[in-house]
């Protein structure tokens, strides 16, 4: 049986990996079978880098709705226990923003999870 070189579907995935694998430095960049296992790294840490992303928003979120209850006297635990009893549906990112734009809504939640406590 006659032995087949890389043709045009060969050639179309290394070009596809090599277009990933520019901006990598010297060899990572230049040679086929480097550049795989540099992309493969790449989108590995990617993927994973996406979660840890939620991960940490949700951290700052927590800090800063932390913050912001403690001088009316709430911790975040008692803060998001005193909502979930009062019925207040308003998730982390929510409570956040409020924190920081609007302090004086924030207050008047914060005011409705103390009652409810």
């Amino acid at each position: 049986m006659p032995r087949t070189k890389g043709g045009y579907k060969t050639r179309q995935r290394r070009n596809r990996v090599l277009k990933r694998a520019q901006g990598f430095w010297g060899a990572r960049r230049k040679l086929y079978a480097v550049a795989r296992e540099t992309v493969d790294r790449a989108l590995a840490f990617a993927f994973s880098g996406r979660k840890q992303k939620k991960r940490l928003y949700r951290s700052l979120w927590i800090t800063r709705i932390n913050a912001a209850a403690r001088p009316l006297d709430l911790s975040y635990s008692r803060l998001m226990d005193g909502l979930k009893k009062a019925n207040v549906e308003l998730d982390r990112r929510v409570l956040a923003e409020l924190a920081i734009s609007d302090p004086v809504t924030f207050a008047a939640v914060a005011g409705v999870a103390k009652r409810a406590l």
